[in-house]
């Protein structure tokens, strides 16, 4: 008899789509998926054996947008009391010259290992290379090959301050791609003027072209209508041939642009295969910020891009630090403000929501495969709960985490106990059954 690495037994298998399916069983053997069959039908021993109860299996959750190197910063050397996306810059700026490769390695890995312990299982971290020392890269290099039985770690050379508004910032982006970076990030809007803007958009693309790697800017993070760099960046992307491999982060001043030019935008995007990453959890505080009333909700046209067939994805940006003093690495909790604020209550748009932090960003990383499917890796999570809709209302224990094969995070459910009229009655949060 065969003996398996791992079996999982009693899953609903993603994409449930909300129709309650029938449980199944799982086998992995050598890091991957050898077979799924019903509930019951799947014979054979393996080393550890796993009962689901019922709950969710999913491809392991995505963050496509996050920045490692800042994380868990919070109040150093100050808090940011305006709560302003530049006064979070300006702080940040204070913050750097203390850096440290144990510091950033320190504080990055105890990230990680909040969101691996929340089902995470690939992280895309931009990295600020406006540094002539560039010590968060270093670092941040270091922990990629560290942590990764755990997660797998994508870095992006990020200039927060620019490429041609910073000393030898050009240069400073070639040596981040020279050190090993995955990914060529950039911020055409905080360039000094509309011209330097594009310069920096056509200055990653040449990049691209000489590297050979894929493209991932912050891009029109304003509520400014006249911020229009998306074009730019979608028709170099069509241009050279990058259909596919570009990714633009927040978008913001979308929420802004008058429809008929948000029309055409919507047509070259899609021509383009720019995927559209929104970070909810940081622009619902950042953005808005000069208005008085009625206040603009500061995130990018997230149900009206995924209508247009535009790939979108949901990042977690800032977990504790100068732009967002909250978070916990929680890809459900940023998926859960996405669909409030992007109106996605509907049945349906909370299935295609969910796809957000699963298949869209992994497509976006240029995976076919992350999926739960014989022959895969076996990397998946199993969530508390019985479908995506439920995942996204309870934010649930992922009750076990596994990458290519092994589990590396379990959590136990917490439990909930009412006391009344003398006894102890269990609090499951879930809709009773009408009798």
């Amino acid at each position: 008899m065969v003996i398996l690495d791992l079996i999982v037994r009693n899953a609903r298998l993603h994409p449930t789509q909300g129709a309650s399916p029938e449980p199944v069983d799982v086998a992995i053997a050598d890091g991957r998926f050898s077979a799924i069959r019903g509930r019951g039908e799947l014979k054979g021993e393996a080393a550890q054996e796993l009962d689901a109860e019922g709950s969710l299996i999913s491809p392991p959750l995505v963050d496509p947008h996050v920045h490692l190197d800042a994380a868990l910063t919070v109040g150093e050397p100050r808090f940011n009391e305006s709560g302003t996306l530049i006064e979070g810059i300006l702080t940040w700026a204070e913050r750097k010259p203390s850096l440290t490769v144990d510091d950033v390695k320190r504080r990055a890995r105890e990230a990680i290992h909040w969101e691996v312990a929340q089902g995470t299982g690939l992280i895309r971290s931009h990295v600020d290379v406006c540094d002539p020392s560039l010590t968060a890269l270093r670092a941040l290099l270091e922990l990629r090959d560290e942590v990764g039985d755990l997660v797998d770690l994508r870095l992006i050379a990020f200039p927060q301050d620019g490429i041609l508004s910073f000393p030898d910032g050009e240069e400073l982006m070639r040596e981040a791609m020279r050190l090993g970076c995955d990914v060529i990030g950039g911020i055409p809007h905080y360039e000094w003027t509309r011209e330097d803007g594009v310069a920096e958009v056509n200055f990653i693309f040449d990049l691209a072209g000489e590297t050979g790697r894929p493209i991932d800017l912050h891009c029109d993070e304003t509520d400014d209508p006249e911020s229009r760099f998306l074009e730019v960046v979608a028709a170099r992307s069509i241009r050279d041939g990058m259909q596919g491999r570009v990714v633009a982060g927040h978008t913001t001043a979308m929420a802004s642009y008058n429809d008929a030019y948000a029309f055409k935008l919507f047509q070259i995007l899609r021509r383009a295969g720019v995927t559209i990453v929104a970070n909810a959890l940081d622009n619902i505080v950042l953005q808005g910020r000069f208005d008085s009333y009625p206040k603009r909700r500061g995130m990018t046209r997230v149900k009206e891009l995924d209508a247009a067939g535009i790939n979108v994805a949901c990042g977690h940006d800032s977990i504790m630090d100068p732009w967002y003093p909250l978070g916990r690495g929680s890809m459900l909790d940023a998926l859960s403000m996405l669909v409030h604020v992007g109106q996605m209550t509907g049945r349906s748009e909370l299935f295609r929501a969910y796809e957000m932090i699963t298949g869209n960003p992994a497509r976006a990383a240029e995976i076919d495969d992350w999926e739960v499917k014989e022959g895969a890796p076996a990397n998946f999570v199993v969530f508390d709960c019985s479908d995506e809709a439920e995942a996204i209302r309870l934010r649930p224990a992922a009750r076990w985490v596994v990458r290519n094969g092994r589990v590396v995070a379990e959590t136990e459910p917490a439990a909930s106990v009412i006391h009344a009229d003398g006894k102890r009655q269990a609090v499951s949060f879930v809709k009773p059954i009408q009798a």
